[in-house]
């Protein structure tokens, strides 16, 4: 590999880095050679993790050979002399993860910090691919994801299954934990392989140990511990898995995120009803205490669990919960809510007699009382712990720090907020009975410890004595007012240009549709018909002549679903649908993987003209997935996710930034900020699509709102010279039309079509080079079987796409931990029917038209003949045959929906409510009885039908594996004889 000298540091990189990689890794070597904070912006795609890894680890490695060197000579007089620098390049390697204690050596570590635990597999990948590989590498991850012990693991509550877990480590109950001790130094485990969380995984079921506190051991010699930012961030959690900040460097990856997650780790709410279920669970255990009186009980405990509390614990902190409820009920609330300085909430809990000086014994006495509840019982009736851990909480937020300066701090940093929350939203309190307390008597009140400043908790970390602070991202811009919001001192910062050329990218600001309605997504023309259907006859001209995977951003989930309502009862939604297959980001996580897969199935299909996919900014979509070359050809932005004006937070946000601006002009505004949060929104969706050097896109703006200098300026640094104003819509899809057919000629194209995320591909090879340095994806991301994980790491498809894989598995691994008490009758595919069934009255976007209403617009009709006149022949992308017409499907040629939910709700639309009830006892029936006759005979009677057939066929996939032959059969027959 070559060998970078950058400001005397060698630096091993895979291959020859580009200039936008030379000067990022300077950045990197400069604040670590400095000890300062650095802020390093370089778009996605210009190999920002893998810079950012081999410069990092190139000068820990030289700082620890030297230290090294250094104690060797103060012990051994001989080694002095011309051995020196040969003796430090022969250390390099030798050095990694020798000394435990970096105290005493003065050798620090890195800390990595980023998101999600599926970015941080992709660094982990990253690492595995450089010539750093050989660094000693652990990663720190929740019992949620890492747990194998078959009882605690099933445990779908995560803070019960902390205290399970806790309680069988005191007691030595946990034999995956006994073996930790034996087995931590097994060749496995301390071996030259980097190990992250599935990997780790693996390893403890092979072991038959813990995988949770394997992590833990391998942290110690760690050189580099890869962790989420709440490991990091908050003080609990960072104290919880014994994360060390002296002298060591702190790298936050993706830190786009970081301003809200330091809020938001520091800020809490609490309700009434929570207040009021911890008095309940409270009394129900000094019920516990009295003999004879099980009778009385929900559930009675088990009497024999050893108990670190007092009845008369039990009492004064009964007492000290009774007056907490009671200060909230006293606070004098408006109609808008009421907000206090931050220093009121000290106020209220000494009212519960809650204090610096006792504090910490109230925290172990709840702390106690909850794994108490959690552990008494394996009823799922039984009490949890739910309110205490709220209140537990709370303290721990709060008595974070006691002295002087931090309650100055809290005072400038923080407002107490408290609101009597509407009954039409009111929800009735999670456990048990809580409403039979007093807090029943009056309306249930919210009360809000909210920080504002990002930099308290940044502030937090440099008391800590930490070396360097890095923070990273693909879109940071601009710079001056992240700064300024950090409170920290930064001595580098970077806004690294893209590494692609002005034919690899086309930027266009869609003022107006094709029937020249403006297109202006803000709160007074949200719900305007002309400018809803405008917007979609817009979306439809650019489907004809975009090649492939088309991305489209919403502001929010309701826009999205207004949007879709409209275009379906119109007809555009199943004109778009034809040209490309529609699919919807859902609400619901557990249906997410299947409908990704199921977009990534029509990209790679050759029969197909690839596919859409409607998503939110600042959903998952546009925070975390790849869609490079095929998968992503374009992404319109059809308006600026401002958050909700109206927030309480929001607006005290607006008005803290207010009065600090007004102490030191430097500060944001609040305005500034609010626009900023929709920008920076708006540059992450944007950020989906061009991911590599020979990748290229569209990018289409269609709100006239990015016309203002202001916004534009917002945008990230690399866009903003591509950007162009549309002045005439036919003239604009022409030029997108030509931007395709020209980039298809002149740039490389990608060496296969994408596979399905459930595919092996093992045998295909890329060897085209990424900016990563590596054989072009189709590297290193686990190839996920549907409904199961492979072990088995295999060959990626797509660009630096490992993040997207790597979410998968870990949603995997927590199904195959709950596995053993599934029932095993009940096929995944039925579980998940069973799922759609119970929600199907839930407002989800759809991601099938449930109408299919086929018409064409007379403004569509223009759009498609003046397309014709300029006789646009792109055949290879089949633009030809879009623009002359639409293509419709019969309904015995359609398929039924990929996503459950859609299917079931498309079932729900086209059967009336008797028919729809006959569905749903009929599938009961078979998932209690398996009669595959009588169910096949109610389906036919429902939906054998020459409109409804392709639903009969869809149901296939909830049959079990020894009907669906039979099945197939079935409508085969039915086919021919049709």
């Amino acid at each position: 590999m070559p060998e970078v000298m950058i400001y005397g540091i060698p630096v091993n990189f895979p291959f020859e880095p580009y200039e936008v990689q030379k000067a990022y890794m300077e950045k990197v070597i400069v604040s670590l050679q400095n000890n300062t904070n650095a802020v390093l912006e370089s778009p996605t795609g210009t190999g920002k993790t893998l810079s950012l890894l081999c410069s990092s680890l190139a000068w820990l490695m030289l700082k620890k050979a030297q230290l090294q060197m250094n104690a060797q000579l103060g012990n051994f007089s001989e080694h002095s002399g011309g051995g020196l620098n040969g003796g430090l390049r022969e250390n390099l390697k030798s050095s990694a993860g020798k000394a435990k204690d970096n105290t005493v050596w003065g050798m620090p570590k890195i800390i990595y910090s980023s998101r999600t635990h599926s970015q941080l597999t992709q660094a982990m990948q990253e690492l595995k691919r450089s010539n750093y590989k050989y660094v000693k590498a652990a990663v720190l991850g929740s019992r949620d994801q890492m747990c194998i012990h078959p009882e605690v693991s099933k445990e779908t509550n995560n803070m019960n299954k902390v205290h399970m877990c806790q309680l069988k480590v005191k007691t030595r109950t946990c034999h995956f934990y006994n073996n930790v001790e034996s087995k931590k130094d097994d060749r496995t485990i301390k071996g030259d392989d980097i190990l992250d969380i599935e990997d780790l995984v693996s390893v403890g079921k092979k072991l038959k140990c813990c995988p949770y506190y394997l992590s833990k051991e391998l942290k110690q010699d760690a050189d580099i511990i890869f962790m989420p930012y709440n490991y990091l961030l908050d003080p609990k959690s960072r104290k919880a898995n014994g994360v060390e900040l002296l002298n060591n460097i702190i790298i936050l990856d993706e830190a786009h995120n970081v301003e809200k997650m330091c809020e938001e780790s520091a800020s809490l709410q609490i309700r009434t009803t929570d207040v009021a279920l911890c008095i309940d669970e409270i009394t129900y255990v000094m019920k516990s205490f009295i003999e004879g009186s099980e009778d009385q009980m929900d559930v009675s405990l088990d009497n024999n669990q050893p108990k670190d509390f007092t009845c008369d614990d039990l009492c004064i902190l009964k007492e000290m919960m009774l007056a907490f409820e009671k200060a909230i009920d006293e606070i004098g609330v408006g109609p808008d809510g009421s907000t206090y300085p931050g220093g009121y909430i000290f106020e209220l809990l000494d009212k519960a007699e809650i204090k610096d000086h006792n504090h910490t014994s109230v925290i172990t006495l709840i702390e106690n009382l909850i794994q108490y509840l959690s552990t008494a019982s394996a009823s799922p009736f039984q009490r949890k712990g739910v309110g205490l851990q709220k209140i537990v909480d709370l303290l721990n937020v709060v008595f974070s720090g006691i002295s002087h300066a931090y309650k100055e701090r809290i005072k400038l940093c923080y407002k107490v907020h408290v609101q009597i929350e509407d009954k039409k939203n009111n929800k009735k309190a999670e456990g048990w009975g809580a409403l039979k307390t007093s807090s029943s008597k009056s309306a249930e009140r919210i009360l809000s410890y909210w920080c504002f400043s990002p930099g308290f908790g940044m502030k937090q970390l440099l008391e800590q004595n930490v070396r360097s602070i890095i923070l990273t991202s693909g879109t940071l811009a601009p710079l001056k007012p992240l700064i300024s919001e950090l409170g920290i001192p930064i001595g580098v910062q970077l806004e690294n240009p893209h590494i692609v050329k002005s034919n690899q990218i086309c930027v266009k600001i869609i003022g107006n549709g094709p029937d020249n309605v403006q297109l202006n997504s803000n709160y007074q023309n949200r719900n305007n018909p002309k400018y809803i259907t405008s917007l979609g006859r817009t979306i439809l001209s650019f489907s004809r002549v975009i090649p492939d995977g088309l991305l489209v951003f919403f502001p929010s989930y309701p826009i999205m679903t207004k949007c879709q309502e409209m275009w379906q009862a119109e007809g555009i939604w199943s004109s778009i649908n034809n040209i490309k297959q529609i699919f919807v980001e859902p609400q619901r996580k557990d249906t997410f993987n299947s409908i990704i897969n199921e977009y990534y199935s029509k990209i790679s299909d050759p029969n197909t003209k690839g596919a859409c996919f409607m998503a939110v900014c600042r959903g998952k979509v546009s925070e975390g997935l790849d869609f490079a070359d095929m998968n992503g050809r374009a992404v319109i932005i059809t308006g600026l996710p401002f958050p909700p004006l109206k927030d309480p937070r929001i607006v005290l946000k607006k008005k803290y930034l207010e009065e600090l601006r007004i102490k030191e002009k430097e500060f944001l505004s609040g305005d500034d900020w609010y626009s900023l949060e929709a920008t920076r929104a708006v540059n992450q969706a944007i950020g989906r699509v061009i991911r590599h050097q020979n990748d290229y896109g569209a990018i289409l703006l269609c709100d006239t709102r990015f016309s203002n200098p202001k916004l534009r300026n917002q945008l990230s640094a690399w866009l903003r010279d591509h950007i162009n104003v549309s002045n005439k819509f036919g003239e604009t899809v022409s030029e997108i039309c030509r931007f395709f057919k020209s980039a298809q000629i002149s740039l490389p194209p990608p060496k296969l079509k994408p596979l399905l995320a459930h595919e092996s591909n093992d045998t295909h090879q890329d060897n085209s080079t990424s900016l990563t340095g590596v054989a072009f994806p189709r590297t290193n991301a686990r190839i996920i079987n549907k409904g199961m994980s492979s072990s088995k790491k295999s060959v990626n498809q797509y660009p630096n796409s490992n993040e997207v894989y790597a979410d998968f598995s870990m949603d995997f691994y927590k199904k195959a931990q709950t596995s053993s008490y599934v029932n095993e009758f009940r096929p995944k595919e039925t579980r998940e029917l069973f799922s759609a069934l119970d929600s199907s009255n839930e407002s989800q976007p759809l991601s099938q038209s449930l109408v299919t209403i086929h018409k064409r617009n007379a403004d569509e009709a223009k759009v498609s003949t003046a397309s014709k006149k300029k006789k646009l022949k792109i055949k290879s992308f089949g633009f030809e045959e879009n623009l002359k017409k639409p293509e419709i499907s019969h309904c015995d040629e359609r398929v039924a929906p990929p996503s459950l939910i859609d299917f079931v709700k498309e079932i729900k639309t086209l059967l009336d409510a008797e028919n729809y009830k006959k569905f749903q006892l009929s599938i009961s029936a078979y998932k209690k009885d398996g009669d595959y006759e009588l169910f096949l005979k109610t389906l036919s009677d429902l939906l054998e039908n020459k409109q409804l057939f392709y639903l009969f066929k869809g149901m296939k996939r909830f049959l079990k594996e020894n009907h669906k032959i039979a099945f197939q059969n079935y409508c085969d027959n039915v086919k021919l004889n049709s």
